[in-house]
């Protein structure tokens, strides 16, 4: 019985230590490829449990992230941008990898990736 007890006290502390370790709230930055155009990106995450909430700097002001989720490592969101009067759905789906996380930005017309970097 003591061994089992010990070894459910240390998975959870295992499990707990984990979730602790996925959690991407700050600030984080990277440059989107838009053709040749080089667009800088400031991320602000807040992580409450699954639930990812926040906004993206980008050259058309600040956007709030949409229907955030973190599952372990993963993250989706979705941004809506005004693109000449069409209101356009950018869907962003990542992985967090120590200090950074591999992102995948996916509009109507095009898919690009881009590594963002935890701010200091």
């Amino acid at each position: 019985m003591t061994k089992r007890l010990l070894f459910l006290a240390l998975a959870g502390f295992l499990l707990a230590s984990m979730l602790l370790a996925a959690d991407i709230s700050g600030t984080w930055t990277g440059m989107m490829s838009f053709g040749d155009n080089q667009i800088p990106l400031t991320y602000v995450f807040k992580q409450d449990g699954a639930k990812l909430t926040g906004t993206v700097a980008s050259p058309n002001g600040d956007l709030p992230l949409q229907e955030g989720k973190v599952d372990g490592d993963k993250l989706s969101f979705f941004v809506m941008v005004d693109m000449g009067g069409n209101p356009t759905k950018f869907v962003g789906a990542g992985t967090l990898k120590g200090e950074e996380i591999a992102l995948e930005t996916k509009s109507p017309d095009f898919t690009t990736t881009m590594t963002l970097k935890k701010a200091k």
